[in-house]
Parts: structure tokens; C-alpha cells; sequence
């Protein structure tokens, strides 16, 4: 397959030296890689692209991460979105994923856990339009409190505001949380995310360009 047919990543960042490690980590491992130091750099050149996955950061002058995401919203692009900031907090992750973003990663962040995260995205692009995903079964095996931290977390609640909604300690809320994920078999909070409150997967294309990183 000819490397103009491979999907590319878009890398839309403001620091350079974040860009040019993300080009060269991305390029090593064979992906085909266009960056951008700002989000209207993006549209200028690329707001038209249909095919491949954006790597963006939350936090840049101008138009900021969140907002180019709901340009793309408007403009019916369906690029898959893995946000990598270092700037994210749980509120903020909760947004983005509910509208649409595949992944919410904090820097610093594994090579092979971000390559993990666009392969998957390229994998099943997400249409803006489908329905929100029913909870999953697993959910069921909660406990009634466990499903109280459960719906706060995905409200955006912290740990802190958790413990005063409930009236327990912060502590307990971090007993409840780990339960939660041993049960729902996630990892992180991104995983927690995208299980309970992301959208169903695209089939994947026929063809599709660039191989799979394993971690």
C-alpha cells in the first residue's frame, strides 16, 4: 500500500519539541505523521481530512483543544480524537469523551500505550451521530454504593467531592474506585470512560493502512 493511501496522524500541538518527539516516536514505528502548532494551523491545511486520527493537546493559544474538537463536531468531521495533555483532570476528561473523543491520556504517556490508543481509533473512527453506548453489563455486579461513585465519576466529580456528596471518607471513595475498576476489568479512568459513556465502534474499513502496535 502507497504511504499517501495510509491514514495519517495528525499531531496538533504548540510545543515544538512535544511535536517533533511525537513526529519522530510515531514515523520509527511507520506511521505516516503531519504536525501542527496550532489548532488553526489544522483547519487552514487539514480541516477537510476524513481519514486518520488526531493526537491533540487540550491547553494551546488561540483555539484550544476542546474547541477545535467541537469544530469538528459542527463540521461533521468524524476524526477519532486521542487527547494527550498534561494539563487534563477528570472533569475534563469526562467532557471530551462525552462528546466524541476516543481516548484521554496525560503526559508523560508510554509510546506503546498512545500507539495502543491510535490504532485502536484508526481501527473504528467514530461517527458523530451514533447513539450513546448502553452501560455495561458488569455494571450490574456493583454494589449500590459502588454504582453511587460510579455516577458521580461520570459526572465529573473528584475524589474529594465524591466523599462530601456521599458523606464518606476519601478514602473509602479510593477503596470504591478500585472496586469499580477490578469489576468493570479497566485500567484507568480514560478505559472507565470510554466503557460507560463512549460511543459503539465504526466497522472497521476494508482496507486499512499501517500495522497495529503491540505494547
Amino acid at each position: 500500500m502507497s504511504r499517501q493511501a495510509e491514514p495519517v496522524i495528525f499531531v496538533i500541538d504548540d510545543d515544538e519539541a512535544v511535536r517533533d518527539a511525537l513526529s519522530m516516536m510515531l514515523r520509527s514505528a511507520g506511521r505516516n505523521v503531519e504536525t501542527f502548532a496550532s489548532a488553526k494551523e489544522f483547519i487552514e491545511r487539514r480541516g477537510d481530512a476524513r481519514h486518520g486520527c488526531i493526537v491533540l493537546d487540550v491547553r494551546m493559544p488561540g483555539m484550544s483543544g476542546l474547541e477545535l474538537q467541537e469544530w469538528l463536531a459542527q463540521h461533521n468531521a468524524s476524526l477519532p480524537i486521542v487527547f494527550l495533555t498534561g494539563h487534563g483532570d477528570i472533569p475534563m476528561a469526562v467532557r471530551t469523551i462525552k462528546r466524541g473523543a476516543w481516548d484521554f491520556l496525560q503526559k508523560p504517556v508510554d509510546d506503546g500505550h498512545l500507539l495502543a490508543a491510535i490504532d485502536s481509533a484508526l481501527k473504528g473512527e467514530l461517527p458523530f451521530d451514533a447513539p450513546p453506548r448502553a452501560l455495561p453489563p458488569a455494571v450490574g455486579a456493583l454494589s449500590k454504593r459502588e454504582r453511587e461513585v460510579l455516577d458521580l465519576i461520570l459526572d465529573g466529580r473528584q475524589t474529594r467531592g465524591i466523599a462530601e456528596a456521599l458523606f464518606i471518607s476519601v478514602k473509602t471513595v479510593e477503596f470504591h474506585r478500585s472496586r469499580i475498576h477490578a469489576k468493570l476489568g479497566v485500567a484507568s479512568m480514560a478505559e472507565l470512560f470510554n466503557l460507560c459513556v463512549g460511543r459503539p465502534l465504526r466497522r472497521p474499513a476494508a482496507a486499512n493502512g499501517g500495522t497495529a502496535a503491540r505494547q
